[in-house]
Order: C-alpha cells, then structure tokens, then sequence
C-alpha cells in the first residue's frame, strides 16, 4: 500500500509539473505575441491620433493649396495612386500568374530552376534599386517622369509576390482534378485554364491582393519614376502625385500645414493598405475552408 500510495504521489507530481510548464509556456507565448503586437498597436494608434483629424469632405476632394492659404486635400495624390496600382496590376498580375503556372508544371526542370531563382532573387532586391533601374530604362529614353514608369517599377515590385503565391496554391491543388480532366480527354491546356486556375483562384487573388498592398505604400521607386504632380492629371505619360511620394514630401517640410497634410495621408494610406490586408484574410481563410 505504501508503494502505491508514494508512486501515486509521484505521478501527480508529474501531472502537476507538466502542467505548471504548460502553463508558463502558454504565458511566455503570450507575452511574446503581445510584445510583437506592441509597436503595430502604437504605430497605428499614434498615426490615427495625428492624422484623423485631418480626414474631411475637402481634403478628400480638393488639390493641394500653396503656403499661406488654408484648406487644401490629397485628392491628386488619392487618385494618382490608383492610376499607378492600375498600371503596375495590369502589368504584373498576367505575367506573374503565367509564371507561377511556368513554376508549378515545370519547375524542376533546368529553366524552371532559373526562373525560381531569379523570382527569388527579384524578391529582395530593394525597391529602391528597382526605382534606379526604371529610371534608366524607362525615365531617361523618355526624357521626364511619368506615372507609366512608376507603374512599371512597382510592378517589378508586385511580380515575385504574384509568382510565387500562384506558384504554391497551384501546388496544393489535388492531383485527382488533373487526373480526372485528362481522363476525360481535355487537352493540357483546357485543363490548366478550365480546372486548375478555378481551383487554386481564392489562393491566387489572395497573392494579387498581397502584391497590390505592398505596392501601393512603396516610395522610393516613385521618387525616381513618377516623381509627383502638385495638379490633378490623368496622362500616364506626365508625372503623377502618389500617397507614398506626397507623405514623403510634405512629411519633410518645414510648413506646418503640409505637415498636417502629411499626417492625413499617411491615414488615408494606412487605411487602404489596412482594408487590403484584411480582405487577403479573409479570402485566404475561405480558401483553406475549401481545401
């Protein structure tokens, strides 16, 4: 009876210490999510502060004033932005999604090996020296900025995202569809457009969206493309305000009231790549339902 009664004690010691370390586990876990979530929170929370009371029907809608004159809005900067996510999706999304088809069919081959590392290899390259590289192909034969070579160089930015996310979710997509298909007697081609990018298209739009968020809040390859336009334009050819150039710009002024211009598109750019993110999850978490 002792014997039983002291291995008893010791197991649920052993019980009651393996869940203490659960527990302090679960606790440090916590603790280091929260500390992450730290500077998100007051990053956010800091720039809705600054910039929400700059948010009106007017800075919506009006073009930037000169120094001295009170009012004035972002709406060159709003609209210029879409101009130049339009340009660079029109651009990257075909070429990403034929290339991420190029990696999941034939990417063990000797090009698809190639292929992946230069898609790889243009993932990190910073977006900076993509801005030179649009500067001396696009800006310089030209002879002056334009929205079209900003366009262009986020679309070098948004092209690796596209690739690669199309590259993995046609991956995971069941080999039975494809089997089934061709079974059936559908070419390879038919196949590919008719069965596998349906599959795999929640996971596909979820790798654009992806792509277009990191796109809109870039600005160092607008500095040397699109470069910035105090007028309200819609020629993709002239140069073209953005929100990213237009915080940059006025953030380092030495007027106040830019300053507050500022701030207040640093919110309106916040939120649009916020709502980007947002709508990626949940598309991305109706997608894993379906798989």
């Amino acid at each position: 009876m002792e014997k039983n009664r002291a291995s008893q004690d010791r197991l649920g010691s052993g019980v009651a210490a393996r869940v203490r370390g659960d527990f302090a586990f679960r606790a440090l876990v916590l603790a280091l999510s929260l500390i992450a979530t730290i500077p998100l929170i007051l990053i956010l929370v800091f720039i809705i502060v600054r910039g929400a009371s700059s948010i009106n029907w007017h800075f919506i809608t009006e073009l930037p004033k000169p120094i001295g004159e009170p009012g004035g809005g972002i709406s060159n900067a709003i609209v210029g932005t879409l101009i130049l996510v339009l340009i660079a999706t029109v651009i990257s999304v075909p070429l990403g999604i034929i290339a991420g088809i190029f990696l999941s069919e034939r990417g063990k081959s000797r090009l698809g090996t190639v292929a992946r590392i230069s898609v790889e290899t243009l993932m990190g390259v910073p977006s900076i020296v993509l801005g030179i590289v649009a500067y001396v192909w696009i800006v310089r034969p030209m002879g002056h900025f334009s929205a079209l070579s900003g366009g262009i160089s986020l679309a070098m930015i948004m092209l690796p995202v596209i690739t690669l996310s199309t590259e993995e979710t046609l991956l995971m997509i069941p080999v039975s569809l494809r089997e089934a298909a061709l079974a059936l007697g559908v070419s390879y081609s038919r196949t590919i457009m008719r069965v596998i990018l349906p599959a795999g298209m929640s996971g596909i739009v979820t790798g654009v969206l992806l792509a277009v968020a990191r796109g809109a809040g870039e600005t160092a390859p607008l500095l040397f493309t699109a470069f910035g336009n105090p007028f309200m334009t819609m020629n993709i050819l002239k140069p073209m305000a953005s929100l990213p150039h237009t915080i940059f710009y006025y953030a380092t002024s030495p007027y106040p009231e830019w300053q507050t211009l500022a701030w207040g598109a640093s919110f309106v750019l916040l939120a649009i790549v916020l709502t980007l993110n947002i709508v990626t999850k949940l598309v991305t978490s109706r997608w894993k339902v379906q798989f």
